[in-house]
């Protein structure tokens, strides 16, 4: 049929079947057309998986790639994922339960996508395995550590369970980025038993110090009063030393002097003579007119004749 033939006879209008006819054409055309276009996108962050009848074929990187009519193009994520594991339940070797919330951070390894396309997601959403995965590393790890190591050695727990989780879900083509440990906890009554047990050890800690306090102070005191009875005891063996000195200095001074004498008695007897001279020279003629029985009589020289 030719364009002309759309229009009625006297060319007033179109031919309405026509045109609805060429409308399902049309959209027929763009439906083909765009099930079949061969140009498909890969974004950034994935690979894109191509299949035929269910089997890989190959693996395209992100940007634009040809797909064949019969390929099929899968879009498999490669970026970072997340898993939350709330309330993973553990024991310790001294049989106390323990909870832990996690959260997980991976991605699938690049070279491993087929691998995994294949055998576990078409998406690169691997939740369910990490999860899985995660509660048995816990469990695991948790069982190696007493209830007081694990609380005062969180940090080697921590990187015990990355360690074990990495080598875990390696067997799945995740590589784990991070993992995040949240509300670490045990049973109540153990909780309480610790914080009783640290409420003890403060009170044990304070009363030890208060002794060292009291202590110390009692060294101090001691201290100080050795010091000072040290120091009387000074200045009364120096008082008596310089007493003993000076006895000492006299008692050598009358030794010498009486040594003096006994060698030299003439001397003695000239200084006496000396001092009796002295006082005659002095006296005046006048007798005492009290005289003692012990007390010396002046020497009168009195005649016993009369005067001729």
């Amino acid at each position: 049929m030719t364009f002309a033939s759309r229009y009625s006879k006297d060319g007033s209008s179109p031919n309405g079947a026509a045109l609805l006819r060429d409308a399902v054409i049309g959209v027929i055309v763009l439906i083909v057309l765009a099930s079949f276009w061969p140009i498909r996108t890969v974004p950034t962050g994935s690979r894109g998986v191509i299949t035929v009848g269910g089997a890989i074929r190959g693996l395209q990187g992100e940007g634009f790639t040809v797909v064949l009519p019969w390929q099929k193009l899968d879009v498999f994520s490669i970026r970072a994922e997340q898993a939350d594991i709330e309330n993973a339940e553990g024991s310790t070797s001294d049989t106390q339960p323990v909870k832990v919330s996690l959260t997980v951070r991976y991605s699938i390894a690049p070279d491993r996508v087929t691998e995994v396309y294949e055998k576990y997601s078409h998406d690169g959403n691997l939740a369910n395995y990490v999860q899985t995965a995660t509660q048995e590393v816990f469990k695991a790890v948790t069982a190696r550590y007493s209830a007081p190591d694990l609380i005062s050695q969180r940090a080697a727990v921590s990187n015990d369970i990355t360690s074990a989780l990495r080598a875990k879900l390696a067997n799945y083509g995740a590589q784990v980025i991070s993992i995040d440990m949240r509300n670490f906890s045990f049973s109540d009554s153990y909780m309480r038993a610790i914080n009783d047990k640290v409420t003890q050890e403060q009170l044990r800690l304070a009363a030890e110090n208060k002794l060292k306090t009291v202590e110390a102070e009692q060294k101090q005191k001691v201290a100080i009063a050795e010091a000072e009875a040290n120091a009387v005891k000074a200045t009364a063996d120096g008082e008596a030393y310089a007493k003993i000195k000076v006895a000492t200095a006299e008692a050598q001074s009358l030794q010498v002097q009486n040594d003096a004498l006994a060698k030299n008695k003439d001397v003695l007897e000239l200084r006496r003579i000396e001092v009796e001279l002295t006082k005659a020279q002095r006296w005046n003629g006048a007798l005492p007119t009290s005289v003692y029985g012990s007390a010396p009589i002046p020497f009168m020289n009195v005649g016993t004749g009369g005067a001729k």
